[in-house]
């Protein structure tokens, strides 16, 4: 090997040798490795942990709101202005007497009639500052002593102002200011599946926590007509499925918006329990009854068509070629009547008024007797097998 070559050999390990001794000089040591394992590792973890925590805030807050909703609300919202009422009631009974129907001792041993107090139990509320309450006239019509107990403990004696026994409602007053009440909606706008809450106070569990009970539903049907019950009749009726039980009725059936739909009247209880069928009247209904109440003290029904019918049999529906059994045929037009005034005549088969199907007598009856004098009503008959609409205006019955 020549000389040059050993020469280049040699300068290549020199090289090598102090590119090798320049970074093994300047490698970190042992602590310097374990400073900056600490800086990278725990400051991402450091940073994280604040970001971590609001997260878990935002979900806790995300949670607590979303337990704040429009029923929940509500709840807040009317549970003030509704009440429970406890009513003392002087009923009649008859004692029957042993004998039955013998003349000969029953002219001994008559029939005896006693009366006897007894408490009686429902719901209300507030809805004027100056403590008009609504009730069921079921609840409180009959009552003696009526005391109305607001959800803060507080009791009043309560003034009967008026009642009807028809649509079911009764209108107390008690003594006070600045109350708390609800907001009467429009139960024409009520929409089939929105939500429905009920209040009361059902079996008296107001009177051991000062607190009326909530229960949350639908509005499963509306427009029902019930059959009429003790000379009441319930038409137009909005069912829910917000359980309603014994000492619900009176109390406000509210919908999202905190206003009143209905007023809680009516169970169907066929194994003496909630299945899901409560009935309110409607609060378009009360409004009306509630102003007239207020005016007089009663509802005046005296009112007069001059028609006088009778429902539509087999017989009748085969005559004039009907499809089904049902509305009412008019027997008789009374002289100078609304009726005679419209054009009815005997033969006339009503099956509609004012968009209200009649099925049959009490339909009809129950539609008249829900009517003012004054009211035009629009009847829709069948004359000659052919569909005609009449108007009659109804007037009050003269004495």
């Amino acid at each position: 090997m020549s000389m040059k070559a050993m020469a280049g050999i040699v300068s290549l390990f020199l090289i090598a040798g102090g590119l090798i001794g320049y970074y093994v000089g300047n490698a970190p040591d042992a602590a310097q490795i374990s400073s900056a394992s600490d800086t990278y590792a725990d400051a991402p973890f450091e940073e994280a942990r604040p970001a971590s925590h609001s997260s878990e805030t935002r979900d806790s807050d995300n949670v607590s709101t979303s337990r704040q909703n429009a029923i929940t609300r509500t709840v807040a919202e009317c549970s003030a202005a509704v009440v429970g009422i406890n009513v003392i009631e002087v009923r009649q009974y008859r004692y029957r007497s042993p004998w039955g129907d013998d003349p000969f001792f029953r002219q001994f041993f008559p029939d005896q009639l006693y009366t006897r107090q007894v408490q009686e139990l429902g719901s209300g509320f507030i809805i004027s500052p100056d403590g008009y309450v609504i009730t069921n006239d079921h609840v409180a019509g009959n009552a003696k002593e009526i005391t109305v107990t607001m959800t803060n403990g507080d009791k009043y004696k309560a003034e009967l102002i008026g009642t009807d026994q028809m649509t079911d409602i009764a209108l107390l007053k008690i003594d006070g200011k600045n109350l708390p009440h609800l907001k009467l909606g429009n139960s024409d706008d009520v929409i089939i599946g929105e939500w429905s809450i009920a209040f009361g106070n059902p079996f008296g569990l107001f009177d051991v926590n000062n607190q009326p009970t909530v229960t949350v539903g639908v509005i499963s049907a509306k427009n029902m007509n019930l059959r009429a019950q003790q000379g009441r009749t319930y038409r137009g009726m909005i069912q829910t499925d917000a359980a309603i039980n014994s000492g619900n009725s009176g109390g406000p059936l509210v919908n999202g918006l905190g206003e009143v739909i209905g007023v809680n009247s009516v169970i169907y209880t066929p194994n003496q329990g909630n299945i899901g069928l409560g009935f309110a009247i409607p609060i378009n209904r009360v409004k009306n009854v509630v102003a007239e109440l207020k005016r007089t003290g009663k509802v005046e029904r005296e009112n007069y068509t001059g028609l006088e019918v009778q429902n539509v049999d087999e017989r009748v529906a085969r005559y004039f070629g009907l499809d089904r059994v049902e509305g009412v045929i008019v027997s008789n037009v009374q002289r100078r009547s609304p009726g005679e005034k419209a054009g009815f005549k005997p033969g006339d088969i009503i099956f509609e008024i004012n968009g209200e199907k009649v099925s049959d007598q009490s339909a009809y009856l129950a539609i008249l007797e829900d009517s003012r004098a004054g009211d035009s009503l629009k009847f829709k008959i069948l004359r000659d097998r052919k569909i005609i609409e009449l108007p009659v205006r109804i007037e009050k019955r003269s004495t």
